[in-house]
């Protein structure tokens, strides 16, 4: 089994946020695959199903962004999930909106909830697809940037980038993540070095 998680924040007010961004991938393949997230269970909400031939459970973290690894910690723990079989979906402030960026293990690149799921897993090395929201304008606050919504002519990028994430998180399925890597990095600068 895989657990196949996207990061965000729950409640109305958050939605559709560029912080938001994992838990639409989430919600892409979930109905890709008639897939009902809507158990409660490890203080989040998740749904099984098969995708490309292999057991799934989707899971979108109830805790915040900052306490992610507390729900996944917990689903893992849970299962004793091997790491290898832990997906990992977010947004990313490093990348250019709806880029997509796959990597098999790494640092948190500043993403937070991906810094509380290294420190309760105690390991990098669990695959991650991030997602680009765009770099945070020079005068504005990171939190406030976060937790906007895309302007209009950010939308064709962002669902583009929404639907590769869920195309990516396929590829991996079928243990092709260095095909998907291939496929989807892009080569531009970033921030980060991982």
């Amino acid at each position: 089994m895989y657990i196949i998680v996207g990061l965000g924040n729950p409640g109305r007010e958050y939605k559709y946020t560029r912080h938001n961004t994992g838990f639409e991938v989430i919600d892409k393949l979930a109905y890709d695959y008639n897939i009902n997230v809507n158990k409660s269970r490890f203080n989040g909400i998740c749904g099984e199903g098969i995708i490309e031939g292999e057991k799934v459970m989707l899971l979108k973290p109830l805790t915040y962004m900052n306490l992610s690894g507390n729900c996944v910690g917990a689903a893992v723990s849970f299962y004793k999930l091997p790491l290898d079989k832990l997906i990992v979906c977010c947004d990313d402030i490093n990348l250019p909106v709806g880029h997509i960026r796959i990597r098999k293990q790494g640092s948190d690149g500043g993403q937070k909830g991906l810094r509380s799921i290294i420190e309760r897993l105690g390991s990098e090395a669990f695959t991650r697809v991030r997602v680009g929201i765009g770099e945070k304008p020079v005068r504005m606050d990171l939190k406030d940037w976060v937790l906007s919504h895309f302007m209009q002519e950010e939308g064709e990028a962002i669902v583009k980038g929404i639907t590769d994430a869920g195309e990516a998180v396929k590829m991996i399925l079928k243990g092709d993540v260095n095909g998907a890597m291939g496929l989807y990095n892009k080569k531009i600068r970033t921030k980060e070095n991982d």
